[in-house]
């Protein structure tokens, strides 16, 4: 018989999520997600089932990947990528240093005085900042449109060569999460930076020939939260949160 004890975080600290791409048509005719970027985690997506593409957006210029069942593409910080669903599109989401996105970790290419002015950006980045009658989908709907009016600028800026506008947008994404370092680098040194504490102590114990980590072999479970309960920036979410110790 087991019985729960403990909580313990995913392997190597990542995050987990399954992520329905929305279906939403945009204002260019294409359905999908809110574009953003992360500033600190690399992103990583297994397709699941599906059809569609992701657009990015990097110093070197625009590229878009095609993507399908069983295809696996990640891309690291500052790229600013948008989730394009052209049909069905599920994929799994495995997130470097979980915990770092949920605290603000990602920025939405808003339009640039907005992203240039933290009060304004909370306030459109906000899913209940809306009126009382907006439902928390029709909220998301118009975040991602208005991440959608800011990017489709920064696309034609990296088709045309025009770097600088996108290193304006990283300046000022920089500067709205700049505050929120110092706590993130507390919650990495708690619960990311000792996964590879661990294995290094692991790794010397093998090469002594000794086991005692045996003794703390573990097997844990993480209940998946309802889906479709979570509007996120790119499609209704299924998440998994730290797993119980069985």
């Amino acid at each position: 018989m087991t019985t729960t004890k403990l909580s313990a975080p995913f392997p190597g600290g990542v995050g987990l999520t399954r992520l329905k791409v929305y279906d939403w048509e945009a204002a260019d005719g294409a359905c999908g997600g809110s574009p953003h970027m992360h500033t600190a985690s690399t992103e990583g997506y297994f397709v699941l089932a599906g059809t569609g593409r992701v657009e990015t957006i990097r110093t070197s210029g625009y590229d878009s990947f095609e993507l399908s069942a069983n295809d696996v593409l990640w891309f690291s910080p500052g790229t600013i990528h948008r989730l394009v669903n052209d049909g069905d599109l599920e994929i799994l989401a495995i997130m470097q240093n979980g915990g770092l996105p949920e605290a603000g970790d990602a920025v939405l290419t808003f339009d640039a005085e907005i992203v240039a002015d933290p009060v304004r950006y909370a306030r459109t980045a906000s899913l209940t900042g809306g009126a009382p009658s907006d439902s928390l989908q029709d909220a998301a709907r118009a975040r991602r449109d208005a991440a959608l009016a800011g990017y489709q600028r920064l696309k034609e800026a990296a088709i045309a060569g025009e770097v600088e506008y996108l290193t304006t947008f990283q300046q000022d994404a920089v500067r709205l999460i700049q505050s929120r370092v110092p706590e993130w680098k507390s919650l990495w040194e708690e619960t990311i930076a000792p996964e590879s504490t661990r294995t290094a102590e692991w790794l010397d114990e093998l090469a002594q020939g000794q086991f005692s980590h045996f003794a703390d072999a573990t097997v844990a479970r993480s209940d998946a939260n309802r889906p479709g309960a979570i509007f996120g920036m790119c499609g209704t979410l299924q998440k998994w949160d730290t797993g119980r110790v069985l």
